[in-house]
């Protein structure tokens, strides 16, 4: 025959006969067809004897075929074989027409009563009747009960056996030898196999039947399956397997006993030796029967017992066994030498999709729409790159079944575990792992991690295919195996109401990764899970899905996604730098959330990281990473900084001048912002000013007026930490401070200007910011402070200095006296813009009020009644006989008004006359 193309259509491995490659005549008639076509070639009389003969031929193989099987005969032979008496006449099978007919085995189609196995047919067998494979069946049943320890005292003998192989050998070459089988699947052979689609090879038929096993009779599938159990215990039951494979086991697997699957697993395991048509039987042995765990005779062997324990219920086919025994695997109990087995298989299996049933099934329709290129690229042996599951796992979001998807998702936890599971990963990092991970286990993700530490030293292609399984299982918790171990307790404290899926568990606990009832294990591998998204923001499932066409669109040439290595944290800082272009709320949000982490911890920030390691190392040695604490340190450093690292803390104290929440020690405000900014929005600076504009609270916290004092410091620093600043007076910085923005002007040299400035401010919104900066810095006055720097004088003459508002209190009332100097007093005026200049003239009015009562007191020789000085400025206070007078008045007042409504409730207020008429109405 022609070579045959194996394909792989919808699960069903397929055989493709070429036309014009085979005689279309019938298999009975062809040995005549070739006499009468030499003698035709031969001479004219040829033609005419030959087309007689071609009558004569067809008639005689029409009366034969007429009848399929001699049941008659078959009876009698039956009964002289259970006599161990040779049969009387031989019987002839000709049941499935498109497959040869035949001449049966001791005349009734089973083992021969007179041969080498006589014996063991008395001892084993003597209430089986012989006949149509029943003594065969008997015969197998009690080799397997040997082959498995299973059988007490007599034995089969070798000469038995190896007559007994031959005869199911020969069986296997044509159906029509198996009476039972032919009978079952007779309807099934007409309909699928007739001698069009079959090749004229040994067992054509059966392997027909094999091939389209899903549309067979319930009875038939039955036979066929027994047949299937006898292939997979001896390839030379697999007429075909055994046709393209015997020269191969001969060289390769000289000495191995048949039986038991034993030189089937010998040939897959010297695969790479095999000639190309034996591999390709091999691998369709393979497929058929990945179904079942029944037909994988050798880890059936091996799991027979833990199978019985684990999975007793479990019915067989579907690759259901098979499952149950995976989900059990890592169980105390299951013994050792099923789990090496089952894993092996496994790791073959995740070479090709094709060896996973259960996959194929599921995922049948799914391959084909959405993986039908990988599909397609396939050769007729197996894979050995995964092609295929990798497609699934990329575009699981593009998946229809459900079914599928769950299937997807568990090879994808399958592969995060063990790097076995993991075809390509295993094979691009082979060389690696023995170099630098030879003593790690595979399992529970250790030779992963081993992987990731070693990552400066992997070789490119390992670091790149790496790099591609961390982004793919960056999308669930599930496929962090180390991190959902050590964060179990946590993921039912902090997520338990959160959906698997899209990174939401990893986010629910990176939000809580500061939160003191997070154990140190967990806190330990979400934090390192943390550093490592922020070397590319393909690691951050989050950020990557919810910004990939701002990515697209506003940081293109920044980092190839196709370089196969991380970008080092550019494409986010990219991000930032265009935050206000960003139109995706989902984007920003994701964006925000990686900001969050990096004000938190500096490791999480990879630009600053590598920018800030030598000075971290210098200045901050002994502070532990979190809560800011490090940030915190390099801030107070800020003029030892190198250049690099300076430029880089600069960058995130302007970002962090957004939102207060930017700032971890801002946690110290969470009452103040409840209580006092409860209706204000956070962003764009709004609630810091909020805090500022109640600093001054009896009730504000000490901790909170700190972290409000220390960014008021910052931001009299640098106009672009304040926000309103940096993004209101924009063109006014650019016009008349261009020269200043440069930092080597000094501290708040912007700023200075600015308010030096002032009057030529052109942009309306940039002069209410800037005198709003004013004010603040007043209000909350540091001597030396580079804004408030003309009053520092003036300053000097109020009594007290020390408190929020206290020194802004006494220069205010200074300009009222007009005592303050006039840079001072400009500044003053400049702290008074229009939008607020009448509370400012109402308060500064009540203060001179106040004064003037005092001085009255004091030219009547009066102690302080009126008017006390608090540290926190004048207020007005009655006592004594003042105090009396004043309740008494206030009582008055209230009584009268108490009356008042009386009387206006009930009319009293309104004069009548009374009127008395008399007579008719």
């Amino acid at each position: 025959p022609g070579p045959a193309s194996v394909v792989f259509s919808k699960g069903v491995h397929t055989r493709v006969s070429e036309v014009n490659q085979t005689d279309s005549t019938p298999r009975h008639f062809r040995k005549i067809k070739v006499v009468i076509d030499s003698f035709y070639k031969r001479t004219m009389v040829g033609r005419k004897f030959g087309l007689c003969l071609l009558a004569l031929g067809l008639l005689f193989f029409a009366a034969v075929s007429a009848e399929e099987l001699d049941s008659a005969q078959l009876e009698v032979n039956e009964e002289a074989q259970k006599k161990h008496e040779e049969a009387v006449e031989p019987v002839i099978s000709h049941i499935v027409d498109s497959a040869d007919e035949v001449e049966l085995e001791s005349g009734d189609g089973d083992v021969s009563t007179t041969g080498a196995c006589a014996g063991d047919i008395t001892n084993f067998c003597k209430d089986t009747k012989p006949g149509e494979g029943r003594l065969a069946e008997c015969l197998q049943n009690q080799k397997s009960a040997e082959e498995l320890g299973n059988a007490d005292g007599r034995t089969m003998t070798e000469a038995c056996k190896e007559e007994f192989r031959s005869y199911l050998e020969e069986r296997a070459t044509n159906i029509n030898q198996d009476v039972s089988f032919a009978t079952a699947c007779k309807e099934d052979a007409e309909k699928y196999c007739n001698e069009s689609a079959l090749y004229p090879e040994p067992g054509a038929v059966i392997t027909c039947l094999r091939e389209v096993e899903e549309k067979l009779t319930s009875t038939c599938k039955e036979q066929l399956f027994k047949h299937k159990m006898e292939a997979a215990k001896d390839y030379a039951m697999d007429a075909m397997l055994h046709e393209l494979c015997e020269d191969d086991a001969k060289t390769l697997c000289e000495g191995v006993e048949p039986g038991e699957g034993r030189v089937q697993e010998c040939l897959r395991g010297k695969r790479a030796s095999l000639s190309w048509d034996c591999q390709e039987e091999l691998f369709r042995k393979e497929v058929e029967d990945a179904a079942d765990l029944r037909l994988n005779v050798v880890l059936l062997r091996a799991c027979s017992n833990d199978k019985k324990k684990y999975c007793k219920e479990t019915k067989p086919g579907m690759g259901l066994a098979k499952k149950c025994l995976e989900d059990h695997r890592n169980e105390p109990e299951f013994s050792p030498e099923c789990k090496a087995k089952f894993e092996e298989m496994m790791a073959r299996r995740a070479s090709d999709f094709r060896l996973d049933a259960r996959l194929r099934e599921l995922c049948r329709d799914d391959i084909e729409e959405v993986c039908g290129y990988e599909k397609d690229s396939l050769d007729s042996i197996a894979g050995y790159d995964g092609r295929v599951i990798e497609c699934l796992q990329d575009y699981k979001e593009e998946l229809t079944a459900p079914s599928c998807k769950a299937q997807v998702h568990s090879l994808t936890e399958r592969a995060a575990q063990d790097i076995r599971m993991d075809r390509p990963l295993a094979d691009a990092c082979y060389e690696d792992r023995q170099r630098l991970c030879a003593g790690v286990a595979p399992g529970s993700a250790r030779v992963l991690r081993c992987l990731q530490d070693s990552r400066n030293s992997l070789t490119y292609e390992c670091r790149a295919t790496l790099f591609d399984q961390e982004v793919r299982l960056a999308e669930d918790i599930d496929f962090k195996y180390p991190m959902k171990k050590s964060c179990s307790k946590e993921i039912a404290t902090f997520c338990k109401d959160i959906p698997h899926g899209h990174a939401r568990i990893i986010g629910c606990l990176q939000q809580h990764d500061e939160d003191p009832d997070m154990s140190s294990e967990c806190k330990s591998e979400v934090k390192r899970d943390e550093i490592r998204q922020a070397q590319d923001y393909r690691l951050n499932y989050r950020l990557n899905k919810a910004c990939d066409a701002e990515i697209d669109l506003l940081c293109p040439e920044v980092c190839s996604p196709f370089q196969g290595q991380a970008c080092g944290g550019t494409v986010v800082n990219c991000l930032k730098e265009h935050r206000e272009n960003i139109t995706n709320a989902a984007c920003t949000s994701e964006l925000f959330s990686v900001e969050v982490t990096e004000s938190k911890d500096w490791r999480t920030d990879a630009v600053l990281k590598e920018a800030c390691a030598e000075d971290v190392s210098k200045f901050c040695s002994d502070i532990e990473p979190g809560s800011g604490r490090v940030h915190a340190c390099l801030v107070e450093h800020a003029q030892e900084l190198s250049p690099s690292c300076s430029k880089a803390e600069t960058k995130l104290n302007i970002i962090q001048s957004e939102n207060v929440k930017l700032r971890p020690g801002f946690k110290a405000c969470s009452e103040e912002m409840a209580v006092y900014c409860k209706g204000t929005k956070t962003g764009k600076g709004r609630m810091f000013r909020c805090l500022q504009q109640h600093v001054a609270e009896v009730d504000f916290s000490a901790a909170c007026k700190e972290q409000v004092e220390k960014k008021q410091a910052r931001m009299s620093g640098n106009w672009q930490m304040n926000y309103g600043i940096a993004h209101a007076c924009v063109k006014d910085v650019n016009t008349l401070c261009a020269g200043k923005k440069d930092s080597g002007h000094g501290k708040g040299a912007v700023l200075k200007c600015l308010v030096e400035n002032f009057s030529q401010v052109q942009e309306g919104g940039c002069v209410t910011e800037v005198s709003r900066a004013v004010r603040m810095a007043l209000w909350q006055y540091r001597k030396g402070a580079a804004m408030t720097l003309v009053c520092d004088d003036d300053a000097q003459k109020c009594e007290k200095q020390n408190g929020v508002g206290v020194v802004g209190r006494c220069l205010s009332k200074k300009l009222g006296e007009q005592s303050l100097t006039e840079g001072c007093a400009a500044l003053m005026t400049i702290a008074a813009p229009k939008d607020s200049k009448d509370s400012f003239d109402s308060s500064l009015a009540s203060v001179q009020l106040m004064q003037q009562v005092a001085a009255m007191e004091q030219q009547a020789g009066m102690s302080p009644t009126f008017v006390t000085h608090d540290p926190n400025g004048p207020s007005v206070t009655l006592t004594g006989w003042v105090a009396l007078a004043s309740i008494g008045a206030l009582v008055i007042v209230i009584a009268g008004g108490i009356v008042y409504c009386y009387r206006k409730y009930t009319g009293g207020d309104k004069p009548y006359t009374l009127v008395v008429k008399g007579g008719d109405i």
